[in-house]
């Protein structure tokens, strides 16, 4: 479809977009488990235009939980409630608070911190998590650390070579998501994470850690079955 045959049919929010994404995104009133695998339905639904969409969702959406439960209008209309009450009770308190206490000392070292101190921490805690833990795990396969134009189209961390096949670990602090075990990738990760296994064979594992340590223990039968699966 070239770009003079798309029109947009999103809605402008100007800057109000942006504390709109951010509470969206901290309180997690977009995932699928609140509004559905949403680029997957819309993927098996190929609507020819916005009011197909719109009906066929609404017959057909769940959440993608444990318990799916049929996704309504009321529904999506009591999520924007629930943004609203965040964003006027805890988000702009917070907000107001903080920038009340900023200070250009804070800017600097903010910048400094985020450059030099935390990228050599992500870098420390990545190669304990392969070469402490999963290495040792697995001494057959052949972890490597994925190029960046791979790191930065489909998040993946490193690659575990089986053979010819691999499979992807995407490494996060704990702090990322404190609740990690009801941690779910967002649509763009899920798609880029399905590239990854179309490519490359195997599936993505993420992979939770505090300091050398992987919190979500389970990731690791999980990914011995994926060993097994791929010789």
């Amino acid at each position: 479809m070239s770009k003079s045959n798309i029109k947009r049919v999103s809605k402008e929010f100007g800057k109000k977009e942006k504390v709109l994404n951010y509470a969206t995104q901290t309180y997690q009133l977009s995932r699928p488990n609140k509004v559905g695998a949403v680029m997957a339905l819309i993927r098996e639904c190929q609507p020819k235009d916005i009011e197909q969409w719109e009906k066929w969702y609404f017959e057909n959406a769940s959440t993608d939980s444990k318990t799916p439960t049929k996704i309504t209008k009321e529904g999506l209309e009591e999520l924007g409630e629930r943004l609203h009450s965040k964003i006027k009770e805890t988000v702009i308190p917070e907000w107001t608070e903080a920038f009340n206490q900023l200070t250009l000392q804070d800017c600097v070292d903010y910048i400094f911190n985020l450059t030099i101190n935390r990228t050599y921490d992500g870098f420390v805690r990545e190669k304990s998590v392969i070469e402490d833990n999963l290495a040792k795990k697995f001494p057959d396969v052949k972890f490597e650390e994925s190029d960046p134009e791979l790191d930065h189209a489909g998040d993946i961390d490193y690659l575990g070579w089986v053979g010819t096949k691999a499979f992807g670990i995407q490494i996060k602090p704990v702090t990322a998501k404190a609740n990690f075990g009801n941690y779910s990738p967002t649509e763009r990760m899920r798609a880029s994470f399905d590239d990854f296994t179309e490519k490359f064979g195997g599936q993505v594992f993420v992979v939770f850690s505090i300091d050398d340590k992987i919190s979500n223990e389970e990731v690791i039968e999980q990914i011995a079955a994926e060993i097994k699966r791929l010789n």
